[in-house]
């Protein structure tokens, strides 16, 4: 190859980052102006984080997974659902939405666990019921094992809870330094905006992808910021998930474990139905025909299950074990037959 070419194959590369690193700017710049924060910010050991709040009652706590923000409980309808009779917070975890994420520190479930127990601390809130989503269980579960004074319920939706082998720890490389920095302000998103739609598709799998869902603003989720921590916490979820499984036994606050029969993502006989034999209290509902995102197709039954956790919650005394049967939901097919399906999507 003669120098001239290599000298126009650099230009060339140079200009197709540039343009993108215009594109990606100019939609990170116009999604925060058309869906700017609505709701507040805390600082939390030097970190600043905003949260969801609204209404009054026990306080209910809500963790979203990989990939969105806070706000998809609200666009599924559940935030203003759960709020009729509650306090309820809902976080962007750390490196989403609005809140930081700082490099200096490993975002594993047990940090954001400490840090999100923190900023309960600071709002006021001694004993909340948790209901996570997809690996926002992991943050639940760590919060759990770390205070259990503070947990006093746990509503698992979709979760993600033994280690597994999964392709999508590929696609983690946003997360690497210099290499990952420089994609992810430029080729990376634009990339991920095309893969868009079939990574929806699978995550609603085997369902249509929801009318509640489309009102999220994709492009909020491409941001090089976000890219960044949805990066690192699909390389995270192995390790995080190992790391955590030796404590699943010895929860003893109420545990409802909710799962769809067709997830593609984190697959209801590999996660759900295993965790619900570690945890021997727990109560397990596999939703037919549902995937992973259930917060947007079951939110009925999401709710009920909050509400039972509670009633749990309130009769529990000390460290008396629960009965399992004030969790069991009439018709809960906690025995379905699963099947193992491969875990290849981080969501």
């Amino acid at each position: 190859m003669t120098r001239n070419k290599k000298l126009g194959y650099a230009l060339g590369a140079t200009a197709v980052l540039a343009a993108s690193w215009l594109a990606v700017r100019s939609q990170t710049r116009r999604v925060e102006e058309h869906h700017p924060p609505r709701g507040n910010f805390i600082t939390v050991d030097g970190v600043r984080l905003h949260y969801l709040e609204q209404g009054d009652g026990p306080v209910l706590l809500l963790l979203h997974g990989n990939g969105v923000t806070a706000e998809d409980y609200r666009n599924a309808g559940l935030l203003e659902r759960l709020a009729r009779t509650r306090r309820v917070i809902a976080f962007d975890r750390p490196g989403f939405g609005y809140s930081e994420r700082p490099r200096g520190t490993v975002w594993t479930p047990a940090a954001q666990a400490r840090l999100l127990a923190g900023a309960l601390a600071q709002l006021g809130v001694e004993r909340a019921v948790v209901l996570a989503h997809s690996w926002g269980t992991l943050v639940a579960l760590a919060m759990a094992q770390q205070q259990p004074q503070l947990v006093a319920g746990l509503v698992l939706a979709s979760g993600y809870y033994y280690p597994s082998v999964r392709l999508d720890v590929l696609t983690a490389t946003p997360a690497i330094p210099i290499l990952g920095d420089l994609m992810r302000y430029t080729v990376s998103p634009l990339a991920s905006r095309l893969l868009w739609p079939l990574v929806i598709r699978r995550a609603f799998h085997p369902q249509p992808v929801a009318d509640s869902f489309r009102r999220y603003p994709k492009w909020m989720s491409l941001r090089p910021g976000q890219l960044r921590a949805e990066a690192a916490e699909t390389a995270m979820m192995i390790p995080g998930a190992a790391a955590l499984k030796q404590h699943y036994p010895a929860l003893r606050m109420p545990v409802e474990i909710i799962a769809g029969d067709g997830d593609k993502i984190a697959g209801a006989g590999h996660n759900s139905a295993r965790l619900h034999e570690d945890i021997a209290h727990s109560a397990l509902t596999i939703v037919p025909g549902a995937g992973h995102m259930i917060q947007h197709g079951f939110q009925e039954g999401l709710v009920q299950a909050v509400q039972r956790v509670e009633q749990a919650a309130a009769l529990r005394l000390g460290d008396h074990d629960i009965d399992s049967q004030l969790l069991q939901p009439a018709g809960a097919r906690a025995d379905a037959r699963l099947h193992p399906r491969g875990d290849t999507v981080g969501f």
